[in-house]
């Protein structure tokens, strides 16, 4: 976890900071210094590069938060570690861990990775999405599935 003093400017959201965004540097003659030294390529997209570079490395989206005064930027080297956040299950983290490799994964795909029952399947799949992990494609049945939020 990387750690600063200080709050966003009133006009800026942390949701704000995960898209494209104005950038409003706390110490403009600094940023213009690291910018004109190469250190930064433009105002207002660090958060952006940041949540690109995860997403390049298949790793967990970072967790940006407002803590104690500051701005608190959680970063992850596995999926793991980042899974432990939500009390999941080792059958629910096997599941996960199939998105590196694919983009859905269906009722059928978890009971052959898990070896569960259906019921249990329905139920740690239902956990998921309630946890807001993944979605579901919105169809009962054959042809159902569901992909990584």
């Amino acid at each position: 976890m990387v750690w600063n003093f200080g709050t966003l400017p009133e006009n800026l959201t942390i949701e704000d900071l995960k898209r494209k965004h104005a950038s409003h540097p706390r110490n403009k003659l600094l940023a213009d210094l690291f910018f004109k030294g190469g250190l930064i390529e433009a105002w207002g997209r660090g958060t952006i590069k940041i949540i690109e570079e995860c997403e390049k490395a298949h790793l967990p989206k970072p967790i940006i938060e407002e803590m104690t005064g500051g701005i608190g930027v959680t970063l992850f080297n596995n999926w793991r570690a980042y899974l432990k956040l939500f009390n999941l299950n080792e059958r629910q983290i096997l599941a996960m861990e199939h998105f590196n490799e694919n983009d859905k994964i269906t009722n059928k795909d978890y009971q052959k990775i898990t070896g569960a029952s259906r019921e249990t399947t329905s139920r740690d799949l239902a956990d998921l999405t309630q946890k807001k992990l993944i979605e579901s494609s919105g169809s009962k049945g054959a042809g159902s599935y569901y992909s990584k939020k």
